[in-house]
């Protein structure tokens, strides 16, 4: 059914979209690119940062192509498979995001109330055990999510009131009880984005009561702007889970309009914060270096500072 109230509108809303899918490829592309061709972005912080940036490719593919192609004037329809795979994909993207950026911040966490062990506690071998949880435990949430979804009969309207197949506007087409898959989906997606949510802010508790023991100036300052970029990340990306899974009414206009900003626009935000708001990376974008001159990063100089003050 596309954007609810958007009808005349579909060559604008082509080209709205088309444009920031074109911004989030390259953008994304650029980082990822970056962190695999400069030493000095081979940290835990950077090895994160490149799988959220190959995530955040990912993503927007899972609904954007069909839709502009529906609003070129193209068929509405979408085949059954397709829509399975549209809910499984949007739900194990949207997961392993979800346990990332818990995942980036206890690193953070890490570099800054504990400096001088930063690079015990986040190993090279804890990184990857951490990723291949990440990836694994959110392809068994959308398969558990994808399963009961689907299982449930469909035999009267199929006509879905978005822009892509989702739990939310999946459940009302099933002519069966529907209880279980509610109570799952919630439980899996809910509470699951609500306890990642708590442990950030456990972690981020953290960091600024030891932020605020740094002594200089420039200390606190090159700590806070390591998080800031985290930070705002996170509140793109958890505004939109709590609006469309946690409120108690549904309004298909606002769930829509709310999921374009969620699959489309905030993928191609990431790369510019990150960017812009790292000084490292937005070097690394600009000139690769080919000498094996390291400057020290923020984890080294924090060790230093906190030494100091010690």
């Amino acid at each position: 059914m596309g954007i609810p109230h958007t009808a005349g509108l579909e060559m604008v809303l082509f080209v709205f979209l088309l444009a920031f899918y074109l911004l989030t490829l390259p953008g994304n592309l650029l980082i990822l690119l970056a962190i695999l061709t400069s030493s000095n972005l081979h940290t835990p912080m950077y090895f994160f940062l490149g799988n959220l940036s190959v995530l955040d490719i990912f993503f927007p593919s899972v609904s954007s192509p069909k839709m502009m192609l529906y609003l070129t004037g193209h068929s509405h329809t979408i085949s059954y498979q397709g829509c399975a795979s549209q809910l499984f994909f949007y739900h194990f993207l949207g997961c392993a995001e979800c346990f990332l950026y818990t995942v980036m911040a206890y690193d953070r966490f890490a570099a800054i109330c504990h400096p001088l062990r930063y690079t015990v506690i986040m190993s090279s071998w804890v990184c990857a055990s951490m990723t291949v949880a990440t990836w694994m435990g959110s392809c068994l949430h959308a398969s558990v999510l994808t399963f009961l979804i689907f299982k449930l009969p469909y035999c009267g309207p199929n006509e879905v009131d978005n822009f892509f197949c989702d739990i939310p506007v999946m459940l009302p087409l099933a002519c069966g009880d529907t209880y279980l898959a509610q109570t799952v989906s919630f439980i899996n997606v809910g509470l699951v984005a609500l306890m990642c949510f708590l442990l950030i802010l456990t972690s981020y508790s953290h960091i600024v009561i030891s932020i605020l023991k740094i002594r200089s100036s420039e200390g606190r300052r090159r700590a806070f702007s390591t998080c800031s970029a985290h930070l705002t990340s996170i509140l793109l990306f958890y505004g939109p889970v709590v609006l469309i899974y946690l409120r108690p009414a549904s309004s298909p206009w606002l769930d829509s309009v709310v999921q374009v900003l969620n699959n489309i626009v905030t993928p191609s935000l990431n790369p510019l914060i990150y960017s812009l708001r790292n000084k490292e990376n937005t070097t690394t974008l600009i000139w690769i270096p080919s000498r094996d001159v390291r400057p020290a990063t923020d984890q080294e100089t924090l060790a230093k500072e906190e030494a100091s003050d010690g």
